[in-house]
């Protein structure tokens, strides 16, 4: 069975607060967990050193024994240095879907008969 290092949700509505924990990847997202190895205060700046806090000793022992973190907790461990992400790029979603594009197309087409139609009247 795997097992993940994720974050659990916790605090009031509408401000969260996540506990760090290792999991097994079926257990749900605030149910049941091995261990709590950390939290996480999204609602504190980015730079306070009390947003991110781990047990590093207790992360290293989780990542040697194969737990796989998610991308998020990925993010947080490459902040302190403790394992290494690499950024992920898809250009293709970024592209304009086909709809778009076939308005892109018309627009050009149409601009293209304004500027011969003012080009015509010119000469």
């Amino acid at each position: 069975m795997s097992v993940k290092i994720r974050l659990s949700r916790g605090g009031a509505k509408k401000r969260p607060y996540y506990y760090v924990v290792v999991a097994h990847g079926t257990s749900p997202r605030d149910g049941r967990y091995i261990e709590q190895i950390g939290t996480f205060d999204p609602m504190l700046k980015k730079d306070d050193p009390n947003r991110v806090k781990l047990v590093e000793d207790r992360v290293k022992h989780w990542l040697g024994v194969g737990a796989q973190p998610t991308d998020r907790v990925l993010r947080l461990l490459d902040g302190k240095g403790l394992a290494k992400r690499t950024p992920s790029n898809n250009p293709e979603k970024a592209k304009p879907k086909k709809k778009a594009q076939e308005r892109a197309a018309a627009a050009a087409e149409k601009a293209a008969q304004a500027a011969e139609a003012a080009k015509g009247e010119q000469a």
